[in-house]
């Protein structure tokens, strides 16, 4: 198998550390989507990564479906199969997701010149960020994981979407949130999400548990 994706993507990253996680063995191949020589659009007619090019030549996108499937080679599963768990699981996966849509639409506003900005348009990503924080913030947690007693998907999609925050959009959100922040603390000290730190994050201080 061929994964194919930005190392500073956080969808992207998502999938690298289920694969150590899993220790499931996976070539990663680094794909600029944009450029005239890429193989990203041959493989999704979408233009876009992360791609995971299977065995048999076939190709599957995007994040959550790729997710899925490797989850699907290896046991034990992260994700639940059925029943209210399952779609708990689900739900916090989609949070973390929207956090990262938002995060990533702020930083594409931000980047444009000053006069074509929308302060509204950057006000209300980050209204959906601070929502989505403080919901998680409210989730009855376990000691160490989201759901259960033990690392989930949850756990991995969530613990992903924070980092991001604190790479694209750096502010003071552990002031609000120190129930979150010490969650994250402990999920981004698993060597998975140490080993895929994108270039250029600086991580906060892992506090101890």
């Amino acid at each position: 198998m061929k994964l194919y994706g930005s190392l500073t993507s956080p969808y992207v990253r998502k999938l690298r550390i289920l694969l150590r996680e899993k220790d499931i063995p996976c070539e990663f191949v680094q794909a600029d989507a944009w450029a005239a020589d890429s193989p990203v659009p041959r493989l999704n007619p979408l233009g876009k990564v992360p791609v995971l090019e299977r065995n048999d030549g076939s190709a599957l996108y995007d994040s959550p479906v790729i997710l899925e499937y490797l989850d699907s080679l290896k046991a034990p599963a992260l994700l639940a199969s059925a029943g209210e768990e399952r779609w708990a699981m689900l739900r916090l996966q989609a949070l973390a997701d929207g956090i990262l849509d938002a995060t990533v639409t702020r930083l594409l506003e931000s980047r444009r010149p000053q006069p074509q900005q929308s302060p509204e348009n950057i006000k209300r990503q980050e209204e959906k960020i601070a929502r989505a924080l403080a919901y998680a913030d409210s989730i009855p947690k376990g000691e160490a994981y989201l759901m259960q007693n033990r690392f989930s998907i949850a756990d991995l999609c969530l613990g992903v979407a924070l980092e991001y925050v604190d790479f694209r959009y750096p502010h003071d959100w552990r002031g609000k949130h120190p129930r979150l922040a010490l969650w994250l603390a402990g999920i981004g000290a698993r060597p998975a999400f140490a080993e895929t730190v994108p270039p250029g994050m600086e991580r906060a201080p892992q506090s101890p548990r």
